[in-house]
């Protein structure tokens, strides 16, 4: 599914950056293999960590982004941050804490390689905003072109990795024998996720990517609620 998903990915960039006047790439080669890489890492620790996590407490993990977001911008960009942007992050971390307790009380799937796979994909997704956001800037890069060769490169990546597991075989023959609910399925879910992509960039170029990673984690409050209205689950406040 990740791979369907890259590719039409990268067939949507390729079909805006048609539409737009000045189709050359102004980002460096390296920087996109760089961020493909940590785009693909970050994909594949998450969804490992599903099985050692419920996704609520997935979800929570992937809040404290914030936290590894401002740290990167501190090494990667030499930004300095305010008493107020610091004090949200902590807010937000203690949050963190409290689900978690509560989590490992009450839903036996707490699991320690969880915590670890889900936060090395929290660095490498708070590398992957810091980088997008200087290599955009300092480039003038659009969002299309970002799309593309990023995703693009990384279809490869994970091409490399399902040929050499031979995993990729039984994909194509499950996929082939139920079209509609693989490719027709991941076709929607790419136009959707594209056009989510496309605002986050929007945000990281504009606004820089603390707050890109504050209003997606909104989006993320919202997922946690909605996991709880439609898939029954133990949770408490105590």
């Amino acid at each position: 599914l990740t791979l369907v998903q890259f590719a039409f990915y990268s067939i949507f960039g390729l079909i805006e950056l048609q539409l737009i006047q000045d189709k050359r790439r102004r980002i460096p080669g390296k920087t996109y293999m760089i961020i493909a890489f940590l785009t693909v890492g970050t994909m594949g620790l998450s969804n490992t960590s599903l099985g050692y996590l419920n996704y609520p407490t997935q979800v929570i993990f992937k809040c404290c982004k914030l936290i590894p977001v401002m740290l990167g911008g501190v090494f990667i960009q030499g930004k300095r941050y305010n008493i107020a942007d610091v004090s949200a992050a902590v807010c937000m971390s203690l949050g963190l804490i409290w689900f978690t307790l509560a989590d490992s009380t009450i839903a036996p799937n707490f699991n320690l390689t969880g915590v670890i796979l889900i936060s090395l994909a929290l660095c490498a997704d708070a590398v992957i905003g810091n980088v997008q956001e200087k290599a955009m800037k300092l480039h003038n890069a659009s969002n299309s072109e970002m799309v593309l060769y990023s995703y693009s490169i990384g279809f490869v990546y994970i091409l490399l990795g399902l040929t050499c597991t031979s995993g990729l075989s039984p994909a194509v023959t499950f996929c082939s024998k139920n079209p509609i609910q693989t490719y027709g399925y991941a076709f929607l879910f790419s136009l959707t996720g594209y056009f989510g992509i496309s605002f986050v960039l929007a945000l990281i170029k504009i606004f820089g990517a603390l707050l890109a990673v504050t209003v997606t984690t909104g989006r993320k409050a919202m997922t946690i609620v909605l996991s709880f209205m439609f898939f029954a689950k133990p949770f408490t406040f105590q």
